[in-house]
């Protein structure tokens, strides 16, 4: 019996060596990041140990990463050097995954040695090939280096992103694998506590990231969220249907009498492209892969427009002066379809549980779906973009897909995309230490503190946070054509107009950058309010038309409340935009602008100014003219009496006052009353007087 027994174990191990033998050897080469430096248990948190799990008993995954480690032969720490690359050799491996070059960018070594990295790079690729002529090699774009890294702005930063433009070329020339792991991680600064090496949960990203592309499982066959039912198309544009499948998947779709075909690539992902149509509709949409298939139902094609900002923005049409009456009388209305981006939680004076927190940081935060318009969605969608859509509309009779992203009390920085932030030498700085830094209003830093309150990771996300919005929420629809951009924000800006007028030029261009074009950006001015600063603010944005082409302000401080930041009267801010939209979009003859100053001059004891979009002034409140103050050399603001003469507005010269400039609607809520014929009202705004007449540029 004792001989039976010893024979069974002799048999048992030999029978584990001959699968030990038969495993895929995985050779994970790399830096710090490889070895799982800061991880309290690298053995087993390592994203080489994780990938030991993720890929099972058929793989024997080794970690032959070394802390400092450069691909440059020359390097301050040259991979070729180290004890780990010649155990690497010795090893022989089956696959090597390679992620080297974050150390390159060490000015010891990038500004020295930057014409060897790829023939370098080449040379380690041969090397392990040489060893096993069969060896399936993988080369990585590298994880990210956040802003606050000690050298990100001395020459971190530039020489990161040539290295990374290279390594593509790499793969390319030497025909191994790419695999992106920087994408995952990009907008996860969370994960990185000295913004170069991730922690375990980075990690997982990176194991994940390897096994996929190793297995070739990406979780099988996908759609992108933003595709459902009752949905718009934009039409007049090619129409693309995308999503993730495995590699080598079959993806069919069938539109509109037509069905095309496509194969998932190597990275997972697979996209279908529509010829551009007219608007029209109902349709469906059939997707197939294998034996899953997805059907959309009731699908048009019109304009879509996002709606985005903050909680004027998502100030909901229920809470509208006008939105009971108008949800009591709604039918469903069969041009209109409503896509809202609910957040997860709101920003206001509570501290967030552990589930909303980590959710937060997983860009988790926003979730919706497509909604016929009736009185339900619509009563909790936003005011303005509701009224927005249904005026474009009832004009165009063409079907109007409105999608809602906006976050209340947050501010713009929050909508910018991290490369774009990083890459501006004067928007870089707005990224590092956001909770305890003046370039943030000091309302938007207290709100997320207590909201944070229960925050153990010292770099929680939030949507107050640079970027996060435009993670969370943007980035995800910028594969999806749209018309146009609504944009209600700037509140949580006021304390800083110089800035602001930076960022805002600046968040148009990155938005327009990532769709492919200019898409026509039309935004609200601050209404009145009594807080200092508004009335340059509200100028800044004035001035702003003609920085951003292809915009166009409405104004509202004549709709203000001069005690709450929300004013009720949505409806008319949105039939303003409506009119900016209609007049410069759709090319529909209306009156979309106000009163623009075009002119002043010195009349003898007068200042008269000429006013463009004004075939006729007049008063908005049947009152004589209010508003108009005179700014005297000393800088001290006089009211003055102002009249309507000859379609222009006239102002008597105070005697013995040497008069500097002209101002309008310059107090922070302003009863100023000017208006054209189309009861549009003038926009605040400040002038230099001259000594002789001057023109005032124009949109």
């Amino acid at each position: 019996m004792q001989q039976k027994i010893s024979l069974f174990f002799v048999a048992i191990l030999f029978f584990s060596a001959d699968l030990f033998a038969q495993a895929v050897k995985v050779a994970c080469i790399g830096n710090s990041v490889t070895y799982g430096y800061g991880l309290k248990n690298p053995s087993q948190e390592s994203y080489p140990s994780q990938l030991q799990q993720l890929l099972g008993n058929g793989y024997e995954v080794k970690n032959f990463g070394h802390s400092g480690a450069t691909l440059l032969k020359k390097g301050h720490n040259p991979y070729d050097k180290t004890k780990a690359f010649l155990a690497a050799i010795a090893y022989k491996p089956d696959i090597a995954v390679v992620h080297l070059g974050l150390n390159d960018t060490d000015p010891r070594n990038w500004p020295n040695y930057n014409g060897e990295f790829e023939a370098d790079y080449n040379w380690l690729l041969d090397t392990l090939r040489k060893i096993n002529a069969a060896v399936k090699l993988y080369v990585c774009r590298l994880t990210p280096i956040f802003n606050e890294h000690p050298r990100f702005k001395s020459g971190t930063r530039d020489w990161y992103w040539q290295i990374q433009r290279i390594i593509p070329e790499i793969a390319k020339a030497s025909q191994t694998s790419l695999i992106d792991l920087h994408e995952p991680l990009y907008h996860r600064p969370d994960l990185f506590a000295d913004n170069l090496h991730p922690d375990k949960d980075g990690a997982t990203i990176i194991a994940r990231t390897v096994y996929q592309s190793i297995s070739k499982d990406y979780g099988g066959f996908r759609l992108a969220t933003v595709f459902a039912s009752n949905m718009v198309l934009q039409r007049q544009q090619p129409i693309p249907v995308y999503g993730t499948a495995n590699p080598g998947d079959v993806i069919i779709v069938s539109f509109q009498h037509r069905q095309l075909k496509t194969t998932a690539s190597t990275d997972g992902r697979w996209k279908i492209v529509f010829p551009a149509s007219q608007h029209g509709g109902p349709y469906d949409v059939k997707i197939t892969c294998g034996k899953t298939s997805i059907v959309l139902n009731n699908i048009l094609i019109g304009d879509i427009w996002l709606c985005s900002g903050q909680s004027n923005m998502d100030f909901k049409l229920k809470h509208a002066q006008t939105g009971m009456t108008e949800l009591k009388a709604m039918p469903v209305n069969p041009l209109v379809r409503l896509y809202k981006l609910n957040a997860l939680s709101q920003t206001d004076h509570t501290a967030w549980d552990s589930a909303t927190l980590a959710a937060t940081n997983q860009l988790k935060f926003f979730s919706g779906s497509w909604k016929l318009c009736d009185s339900a969605a619509a009563a909790d969608f936003s005011a303005i973009g509701y009224y927005f859509g249904k005026k474009i509309a009832n004009v165009t009779q063409v079907p109007i897909g409105l999608v809602q992203v906006a976050v209340g009390g947050s501010p713009i920085e929050s909508w910018i995309d991290r490369y774009t932030m990083e890459q501006d030498p004067q928007l870089v700085d707005v990224l590092s230490n956001w909770r305890r830094s003046d370039f943030i209003m000091d309302f938007c830093r207290e709100r997320a503190g207590v909201n944070l309150k229960n925050a153990t990771n010292s770099k929680q996300r939030h949507p107050y946070e640079p970027c996060y919005n435009y993670e969370a929420g943007i980035d995800s629809l910028t594969k999806f054509p749209i018309k146009g951009v609504i944009w209600y924000q700037g509140e949580s800006n006021a304390h800083n107009v110089e800035l602001y007028t930076y960022l805002f030029p600046a968040m148009v261009h990155s938005w327009r950058k990532q769709w492919g074009y200019d898409f026509p950006f039309y935004y609200v001015q601050l209404s009145g309010i009594d807080r200092p600063s508004w009335p340059s603010f509200r100028e800044a944005q004035r001035r702003l038309q003609k920085q951003v082409p292809n915009s166009g302000m409405a104004v509202s401080s004549d709709l203000g409340d001069s005690l709450n930041v929300h004013p009720v009267k949505k409806k008319e801010v949105a039939v303003r935009l409506a009119a900016l939209a209609l007049r410069y979009t759709y090319h529909r003859p209306v009156a979309a602008d106000g009163p623009s100053p075009l002119q002043v001059t010195r009349q003898d004891k007068n200042i008269m100014i000429s006013f463009a979009f004004a075939r006729k002034l007049t008063t908005g409140d049947s009152n004589p003219l209010a508003g108009f103050e005179l700014i005297t050399s000393k800088g001290i603001h006089i009211p003055a009496i102002a009249f309507i003469r000859n379609n222009q507005v006239l102002i008597p010269m105070p005697q013995g006052v040497p008069v500097k400039a002209v101002a309008y609607a310059w107090e922070p809520f302003t009863r100023a009353n000017l208006v054209n014929e189309a009861d549009l009202p003038a926009s605040t705004f400040i002038l230099p007087l001259p000594e002789k007449a001057i023109k005032t540029e124009q949109r």
